[in-house]
């Protein structure tokens, strides 16, 4: 069963001993007829622990920047599919982010 709304997929949920479907997208409650019952207002809470790491790959690259050696690197379709790929490099100690053209 799919939501009136969004059209999100709608899973099975229990609230106050009722069988319902409930919307995670929208957070709307439907009864097992399809007919929309209660709409929930309350927003989910993410929290971050810790800082995000990149998971890129690393290569031994200068930086024209900062002169460090070890860059992150990942590779774009930037151009015309018959044209070859641009590799990006970004320096693991400033940031500094730059391209090669092959």
């Amino acid at each position: 069963m799919f939501c009136e709304k969004c059209g999100s997929l709608l899973i099975p949920k229990e609230k106050k001993g009722k069988k319902l479907f409930y919307c995670r997208r929208c957070k709307a409650y439907y009864n097992l007829s399809g007919k929309l019952v209660e709409k929930s207002t309350q927003k989910s809470k993410i929290t971050l622990i810790g800082e995000r790491k990149p998971t890129l790959p690393t290569v031994e690259e200068e930086c024209p920047k900062c002169g460090h050696k070890r860059a992150y690197f990942w590779i774009e379709q930037t151009r015309a599919s018959d044209e070859p790929p641009t590799r990006f490099y970004k320096c693991k100690k400033c940031g500094h982010v730059w391209r090669e053209y092959h």
